[in-house]
């Protein structure tokens, strides 16, 4: 026979929360108008109702503190993109600055470089060239209504840069001295052995030096360092431009000539200015 379970009386929580809130409210209400009188009421209610109005206060700090916290970090992260923004602006200008003063500095030598030779010149600005690092050819912003005509003579920084190949009312295309189908009657200085000094890219892209053949040193006076610059011989080039230093030398098979490479005077890698030289060699042979 199953034993009857005593039945057990169970008050919801929600009716207890109820009870203990009103409890609290009726508690409160009698310690503001009786406040001798209940005493012992206002002790009971300072030991509930103290912790929870300090636990109320530190929420209230934390939560506080916390939207203060967000409102800096807003502050900070606008703050950060306006001095990006500066450092960008900044950054900007002085590239700017720094290509101006190369600009200045360009110009600079392409002032020394026209006063040292006594031929009639054009400045012109490189507007284009072939893929690649080197200035092998370029185009340049001057053409036949600024008096270009093909085989003038192109210089720039310290010395010969190339020849005009094609014209165009306002552009010139210029192949330069390093390029493989370029060949350059030259002299030696102060020697004025004649020798020949040919393109070659591969050369150039390897070791930055370029071929010199065919130098006629009988009386082994040239020496590393002596200058190359363009003889009178040449066909297309005017004389006495500066090539190069002699780097390095050593005699042909033929005992009669000698063959080796020499450093270049102009930068053919950051060549952004020329100057055209408007006297054809012809016409400085007239």
């Amino acid at each position: 026979m199953r034993r009857r379970r005593k039945a057990h009386f169970h008050i919801p929580v929600k009716y207890i929360l109820f009870f203990l809130s009103a409890l609290c409210v009726v508690t409160m209400f009698a310690s503001f108008l009786f406040d001798v009188r209940f005493t012992p009421l206002n002790t009971a209610a300072g030991y509930v109702f103290i912790p929870m109005q300090k636990g109320i206060n530190e929420i209230g700090t934390r939560v506080s503190s916390l939207a203060d916290n967000l409102e800096d970090l807003r502050n900070v992260m606008q703050k950060n993109e306006e001095l990006q923004a500066q450092v960008d602006e900044l950054t900007t200008e002085l590239n700017t600055y720094k290509m101006e003063q190369y600009d200045i500095q360009d110009m600079r030598e392409l002032l020394a470089l026209d006063e040292q030779y006594n031929y009639e010149t054009i400045g012109a600005s490189i507007i284009g060239k072939d893929a690649g690092n080197w200035f092998d050819t370029f185009i340049i912003d001057k053409g036949s209504k600024d008096g270009i005509e093909v085989d003038m003579n192109v210089i720039a920084g310290s010395g010969l840069v190339g020849i005009v190949t094609g014209v165009g009312p306002n552009y010139a295309n210029v192949r330069s001295i390093i390029d493989d189908r370029n060949s350059v009657s030259a002299m030696v200085l102060p020697s004025s052995d004649n020798c020949f000094i040919n393109g070659d890219l591969e050369m150039m892209s390897d070791s930055q030096v370029i071929e010199l053949t065919d130098l006629t040193d009988e009386d082994d006076e040239v020496a590393a360092g002596d200058q190359v610059v363009t003889s009178y011989t040449s066909s297309k080039f005017v004389p006495g431009l500066l090539i190069g230093y002699i780097n390095e030398l050593d005699r042909d098979p033929n005992n009669l000539t000698k063959s080796g490479t020499i450093s270049l005077a102009v930068d053919f890698e950051h060549i952004k200015h020329v100057l055209v030289i408007l006297d054809k060699k012809q016409t400085a042979d007239e």
